[in-house]
């Protein structure tokens, strides 16, 4: 049934050694090379030039042919406004999850299957499905469900928590079942030296080798505000926007004994409320709020039901499973933890998992907190 397949080549190693398992196995295998940010409308800092050079050399390697495609305006209008929208709005965003979502498992996908022809794509995640890693066990009568993979170290389930059943359904993910070193040795073997040790990239790619401060300073206005002492009130320094900061993170104050850390950010007044102490109190927290979910395959019954279901709960993608307990409520999702967590932070997504399965995600709309006496809550 499947055939032609075109796999995203990134330039690294790990969608390199997919493109090479998928010709391996015998499929007409495509190289597509994305560009999702204009590099040239600012200050070029982003990595494409060097990836490119590694995406052609590793396809004229293997022998496939290598398209070129820009989602340049789609990456602006569906990522990169949101995340800018949200940071105004006092939020910490997870572009690597919309990005997923809207461009790689959406416009990539419907552009590979309506102007390449294609019966099928595939990308270098560490992530697996139901229908096995080269859609052997694909059945266009079932769902699809996303599934952890065999490195659980470089479980990359977290970022493809949002993508939609219809895309799933036909992506492969050639290098479900091997882990990281694996995917280094056997690139090296092959021959495939340029991407063999290349070092796996981190942050967001556009901001490149700058610091997000001076980069996101480019397109938000800067409101200053003060840093507030909640539990004394006392004024202890000024900050220089909300999108510079988020919850958990410490501030450099000079002049005082113990470290502070944001604790939340006052739309209202633009001030930002701060706690003394990394393991104050007012940082842990085990009940969380959510938006409308989504679930890759469907719902889960016990929710169906209106019942409580028991899973496994992270917020960030190298953080640890915790378990939870869930129910519906009115807006989305009440997530009880079965212990405290550090800086939970409203605008990350809340992503679900059950027996090795990644249920899908909700996003973070709301903390319920520990303190109930605290200066600023005391004054309201």
């Amino acid at each position: 049934m499947f055939k032609r397949i075109a796999v995203g080549i990134s330039g690294g190693v790990d969608s390199a050694v997919s493109a090479l398992l998928l010709k391996r196995a015998g499929y007409q295998v495509e190289g597509v090379f994305m560009r999702n940010w204009d590099s040239n409308y600012e200050a070029g800092y982003c990595n494409d030039e060097r990836d490119l050079e590694d995406a052609t050399f590793v396809c004229r390697k293997l022998e496939i042919p290598l398209h070129r495609v820009h989602f340049i305006k789609q990456y602006w209008n569906e990522v990169f406004t949101v995340l800018l929208n949200e940071y105004e709005n006092g939020l910490t965003p997870n572009p690597d999850i919309l990005c997923n979502r809207y461009i790689k498992f959406d416009s990539f996908f419907e552009h590979c299957r309506n102007n390449l022809g294609v019966d099928a794509i595939a990308t270098g995640h560490y992530a697996s499905t139901s229908f096995g890693p080269f859609l052997e066990k694909y059945n266009e009568n079932e769902g699809v469900h996303l599934l952890q993979p065999a490195d659980k170290h470089k479980d990359q389930t977290f970022f493809l928590s949002q993508v939609k059943q219809f895309s799933l359904r036909k992506c492969m993910f050639p290098i479900a079942n091997l882990l990281k070193s694996e995917v280094r040795k056997l690139a090296k073997k092959e021959g495939l030296l340029n991407v063999a040790e290349k070092r796996d990239s981190t942050g967001i790619c556009f901001i490149g080798k700058r610091r997000f401060q001076d980069f996101i300073a480019e397109y938000i206005q800067v409101k200053k505000g003060l840093l507030i002492d909640i539990d004394t009130g006392q004024v202890v320094g000024e900050h220089n926007g909300f999108h510079n900061w988020t919850i958990g993170q410490r501030c450099c104050l000079e002049n005082y004994k113990d470290a502070y850390f944001i604790f939340q950010k006052d739309l209202e007044s633009n001030n930002i409320f701060v706690v003394a102490g990394t393991k104050h109190p007012a940082l842990w927290n085990n009940l969380v709020f959510t938006g409308e979910p989504h679930w890759i395959h469907s719902e889960p019954s016990k929710l169906r039901n209106n019942d409580v279901l028991k899973c496994f709960f992270r917020f960030q993608h190298t953080m640890h499973l915790v378990p939870c307990k869930i129910e519906k409520n009115y807006e989305g999702l009440t997530i009880m933890l079965e212990y405290n967590l550090r800086a939970l932070t409203e605008g990350q997504f809340a992503v679900l998992y059950a027996n090795g399965e990644c249920l899908g995600s909700a996003k973070i709309k709301d903390v319920s907190h520990n303190l109930i006496t605290t200066h600023a809550q005391s004054d309201s």
